[in-house]
């Protein structure tokens, strides 16, 4: 029993001694796993380190070039603003750029018309002396030069039919002033009725004053003792006259003018059609007329040939064959003497 019992218990001490060997091997195996595990583990976070690197330099990549952008963007932003501001100034200075410019544009228009306008009264003023020249000049060569008495005689005469003459005409015109009226009534032609109506007026004052003038003083009139200095055709005829006869010719013509001037526009202003022969005025070409120096066929023909070029530009609204100056209107002097056509006799 005893042997058993040492056997038994020496079994026990190997079986324990087995088992604490396998145990501290099992330990060994346990921690060289757990090293290399580690070792894996550290060559493993060694090996992703650089690829983090990597990784992170392209994201680092891709922030630096936002962080210029938004820096980019940050200096843009005042510059675009500065653009914005500057757009709205100009967009407000140039409409006033424009206006100045226009301002000043009507300033050169206003001078460039008003040294026009110097310049024309300078031309007038230089022809009428030219006139008064030639006229004085006329006037010494014929100082010594009168009409003998009989002659004389002869002019008065005539001057004294021609006032008879014109005052049964001055009657028989009333009538057909007073017709000529009640039509433009009915065509409601308002701006010729009231230009004809002033024509009328003035010309009654007018033949009132001549009316009045009953007792002329023939023997200091200078007209009947003066020679002719002109002659002029008209109707396929040549007639002669002094001085005062033709300056009343001249003044036929101008006072055509100006009464066609006014029918002119008043045609226009009542949207009638053009026709200056169907005016009273230019048929009766009597205004400004005394009966005195000139016939009076003579004075209508000039004073309608003044009249058609005025009822033209009347109508037109323009100022082709005369002007206005000095509150008046007359035919422009190139063209008053083409259309007297005197020729010097000396």
């Amino acid at each position: 029993m005893k042997r058993i019992r040492g056997i038994g218990t020496a079994v026990l001490f190997v079986l324990l001694g087995t088992v604490a060997l396998a145990y501290t091997g099992q330990e060994q195996q346990d921690e060289k796993q757990n090293k290399s595990e580690k070792d894996a583990k550290a060559q493993e976070q060694q090996a992703d380190k650089p690829a983090k690197r990597e990784s992170q330099q392209p994201q680092q990549q891709k922030q630096q070039p936002r962080a210029e952008q938004q820096q980019n963007q940050d200096k843009q932003q005042p510059r675009a603003q500065q653009r914005r501001q500057q757009d709205q100034t100009r967009q407000v200075q140039q409409p006033r750029a424009q206006q100045q410019q226009k301002q000043d544009q009507n300033k050169q228009q206003e001078q460039r018309a008003q040294q026009r306008q110097q310049q024309d009264q300078t031309r007038q003023v230089q022809q009428q002396r030219a006139t008064e020249e030639r006229q004085g000049q006329v006037e010494r060569q014929q100082q010594g030069e009168r009409l003998s008495q009989q002659r004389q005689q002869q002019l008065v005469e005539q001057q004294q039919q021609r006032l008879t003459q014109y005052r049964q005409h001055q009657d028989q015109q009333q009538g057909i002033e007073q017709q000529r009226s009640e039509a433009l009534q009915q065509q409601k032609r308002t701006a010729q009725y009231r230009f004809q109506t002033d024509y009328s007026e003035r010309l009654q004052q007018q033949q009132t004053r001549f009316r009045n003038d009953r007792d002329h003083d023939y023997d200091h009139d200078p007209y009947f003792s003066t020679a002719p200095i002109y002659r002029y055709q008209r109707g396929g005829s040549y007639y002669e006259v002094n001085r005062y006869g033709a300056d009343v010719l001249r003044q036929a013509v101008n006072y055509g003018y100006e009464e066609g001037f006014q029918a002119g526009r008043a045609d226009r202003e009542d949207r009638w059609r053009s026709s200056y022969q169907d005016s009273y005025a230019y048929q009766d070409a009597n205004y400004g007329y005394s009966g005195f120096y000139v016939a009076q066929d003579d004075y209508n023909y000039y004073f309608r040939e003044g009249f058609r070029r005025g009822y033209e530009d009347g109508y037109g609204s323009r100022y082709q064959y005369g002007r206005y100056s000095g509150g008046r209107y007359s035919v422009l002097d190139g063209l008053l003497s083409q259309i007297l056509g005197f020729e010097s006799l000396r």
